[in-house]
C-alpha cells in the first residue's frame, strides 16, 4: 500500500516570499527523506531546469524573517542560506530525484499548492472587502490626524506681541 502524504502537512510548510507561495529546501528535503545538501547538489547537478520563478536563493534578510515566523532553532543552523522552489520549481523536481517517494512527495506539494489557490480564489471577494476597507481606515487616519493638528493649533494661545510704544524716550 503507497504511503500518503497528508496535504495539511504539506500546507503548513508554505510561505510567502517575494510574492511567490514558496518552500524551503529543507522542508522539501525531509519530505523526499533526503539530507537537504544532497537535495541542493541534484539542483545544482541539474541548475538550467530550475530558472529564478522555479528557484531562487533566500538573502540574509528574508533569511532572518522567515526563521523569526517559523521559530527554528539558532544551535546548529545552516552554513549557507537555503532556497526556496515555488510550484512549478517543485514539480521540476521531479525530473531530478526519481524515486517512488519522490513521486508521492511532488503529487502532495502539488495538490497542496492547488489547494491554496482555490482558497484564495474563492475568498477573493474578502480580500477585496478587507483592502477596501482598509483603505478608508488609511483615509479617515489621515482626515483624523488633520483634525488633531487643527485642534492643537486652536489650543495654543498666539503669542503675545511685544507693542512698540508710541513717543520720543532718549537713549539710555
Amino acid at each position: 500500500m503507497k504511503r500518503i502524504i497528508p496535504v495539511n502537512l504539506v500546507e503548513n510548510k508554505i510561505y510567502l516570499i517575494r510574492s511567490h507561495r514558496v518552500m524551503l529546501d529543507s522542508d522539501l528535503a525531509k519530505l523526499y527523506g533526503v539530507p537537504t545538501f544532497r537535495l541542493n547538489e541534484a539542483i545544482k547537478r541539474n541548475r538550467e531546469r530550475f530558472p529564478e520563478d522555479f528557484m531562487f536563493q533566500l538573502n540574509k534578510e528574508e533569511f532572518k524573517n522567515l526563521t523569526s515566523q517559523i521559530a527554528t532553532s539558532s544551535y546548529g543552523g545552516r552554513r549557507h542560506l537555503p532556497y526556496v522552489f515555488t510550484e512549478h520549481g517543485v514539480t521540476m523536481l521531479s525530473s531530478v530525484l526519481r524515486s517512488k517517494k519522490a513521486i508521492q512527495v511532488n503529487i502532495a506539494v502539488v495538490r497542496a499548492f492547488i489547494k491554496i489557490r482555490e482558497i484564495l480564489a474563492t475568498h477573493k471577494d474578502v480580500i477585496v472587502a478587507i483592502e477596501n476597507i482598509r483603505r478608508e481606515q488609511e483615509k479617515h487616519g489621515k482626515q483624523i490626524v488633520a483634525i488633531i493638528d487643527i485642534i492643537n493649533k486652536l489650543l495654543v494661545p498666539p503669542k503675545e506681541k511685544k507693542k512698540k510704544r508710541i513717543g520720543f524716550y532718549p537713549k539710555e
